[in-house]
């Protein structure tokens, strides 16, 4: 392992490492419009990210992580939003791989960390490939999109159903796989979140080894090898509410900065007042609303128990629901704040878009846990993972 013992005895605390994403927003919203334009991430802004040690927080001590809590991640994410969208969404993404490289074999982890504890992944986990079941592992083919942040990445998560073999029913399956194996492809042109780096990843018929992949329903039941290794109870915490994304605050500082540079008339304006108000409300609620489940969860965790499944759809419902809210409060601070936003210099209108873009992908779409959790309530089954 590359110098991971002394990284991770070396570790900041939680409260360092998000002063450190605080101390960076600046120097993100400035880097922000030129990010938009190149339609990725700087490899500084990536750099900076990897010297503050942000994607080491959910990482495993015995390769160079830090092994935080969840609200730290969480609190990471949120300050980098503040700063740039794009950022925060790609912290959320790639941000959260450690996590799950945790479960898996620790021969996968050997191969993406064994040389340089810093590697970065991407994912695209929705099954839009194929595997075929052979000797050793799956023959893995397909086109996924929307793996943002790749080209900073040297391996990628991607989802595939496993086709039905005799007896044995079609499975979904993640597959880690590495960047040579794989074909990234620039198709991102988009008007919301345009820095993601989103771009395509095309993989054909490469052999995928039994240890780097773990079945969908595994991930569901917090199961996999790399416990036995990897004991901390933060990999016994539920997968799903890890992928928050921390768009919410910005869009108030937006929307403040707009209204104070519209001019005393507008800043004096009831419904202006009431409609910064009632955000400021709405985005306390929310944030506190997640800080109790993440402190939920990880009680469970540490008491070695799961969550009850109503509890649980609960919490990963209050998470999905996030991104729609935010999208309804985005709104109305944008017609509140009047024409200036339209402009790139007070690019209130790109926030807007970044949050719509979010709103749209699928770790966001709350009808469909929502549909999930209600009919639990009524003792149907769920049939949400």
């Amino acid at each position: 392992m590359e110098s991971s013992a002394a990284i991770a005895t070396g570790a900041p605390q939680p409260a360092e490492i998000i002063a450190r994403a605080h101390a960076m927003k600046a120097i993100l919203a400035e880097r922000s419009l030129e990010a938009r334009r190149q339609r990725r991430i700087a490899d500084a802004t990536i750099a900076d990210m990897q010297r503050a040690g942000f994607f080491r927080v959910l990482q495993p001590k015995r390769w160079g992580g830090y092994e935080m809590d969840l609200l730290t991640f969480y609190e990471v994410e949120l300050a980098l939003a503040q700063g740039d969208m794009s950022t925060g969404w790609i912290y959320g993404v790639s941000g959260g791989h450690p996590w799950f490289m945790a479960l898996l074999d620790d021969r996968a982890a050997q191969e993406v960390w064994g040389r340089n504890s810093g590697v970065l992944i991407c994912s695209s986990l929705m099954p839009a490939g194929t595997a075929v079941p052979v000797p050793g592992g799956h023959r893995l083919s397909g086109r996924w999109k929307y793996a943002s942040c790749c080209e900073h990445c040297e391996w990628a998560l991607l989802g595939a159903v496993v086709e039905a073999n005799g007896d044995v029913p079609p499975e979904g399956r993640i597959f880690l796989v590495p960047r040579t194996q794989y074909e990234s492809i620039d198709s991102w042109r988009v008007s919301g979140l345009q820095a993601t780096g989103s771009w395509d990843i095309v993989v054909e018929d490469v052999l995928v080894p039994t240890y780097r992949s773990q079945g969908m329903l595994d991930n569901f039941r917090l199961k996999g090898p790399g416990q036995a290794l990897n004991t901390s109870s933060l990999y016994r915490v539920p997968f799903g509410q890890i992928f928050v994304r921390g768009i919410s605050t910005a869009l108030l500082d937006y929307g403040r900065t707009r209204v104070t540079r519209a001019g005393g008339s507008a800043a004096e304006n009831p419904f202006v007042q009431l409609a910064c108000a009632e955000t400021a409300a709405a985005l306390d609620e929310m944030k506190s609303t997640l800080h109790r489940n993440f402190k939920n969860l990880h009680a469970y965790a540490g008491c070695g128990e799961t969550p009850p499944l109503a509890e649980r759809l609960q919490y990963k419902f209050q998470s999905t629901e996030v991104t729609e809210r935010c999208t309804q409060l985005a709104a109305r601070i944008f017609k509140a704040t009047g024409a200036s936003g339209l402009f790139e210099q007070l690019p209130f209108g790109g926030v807007l878009a970044d949050i719509m873009a979010a709103r749209a992908h699928i770790s966001n779409q709350f009808e469909h846990v929502g549909s999930s959790w209600g009919a639990v309530m009524f003792g149907r089954e769920n049939k949400d993972f």
